[in-house]
């Protein structure tokens, strides 16, 4: 069996890369945004690569910041069961999980 960790990994930054793979959320302050705005901020999050052991301390590239015009920026992925009521009882299976990608401002934290 491959490692959870890694697996985990794996389906969040395909998920945060190309925003597919669950679903994708934007806070009231981020979708107020203009367009370009928006495609910038997308853009950043989608290539972002700077995880550390500060940031991504279990190795799962689930939470992030990014700064855009001067403004920063964090994304969160969470991840619950099917229907989207509870936490996944296995955030490595995808059978058993949807993964929600919130991009917000940092003061919406």
């Amino acid at each position: 069996m491959a490692d959870p960790t890694s697996k985990i990994r794996e389906l969040n930054d395909r998920l945060r890369s190309t925003l597919m793979g669950g679903v994708v959320l934007l806070s009231n302050g981020v979708a107020s945004l203009d367009d370009d705005a928006k495609r910038r901020l997308l853009a950043a999050v989608r290539t972002f690569e700077a995880f550390s052991p500060d940031n991504d301390p279990y190795g799962e590239h689930d939470f992030g910041a990014v700064e855009i015009g001067g403004e920063r920026f964090l994304f969160k992925i969470d991840y619950h069961d099917r229907s989207l009521t509870v936490h996944s009882p296995d955030k490595a299976d995808t059978a058993a999980t949807t993964r929600v990608l919130t991009i917000m401002r940092a003061d919406e934290y």
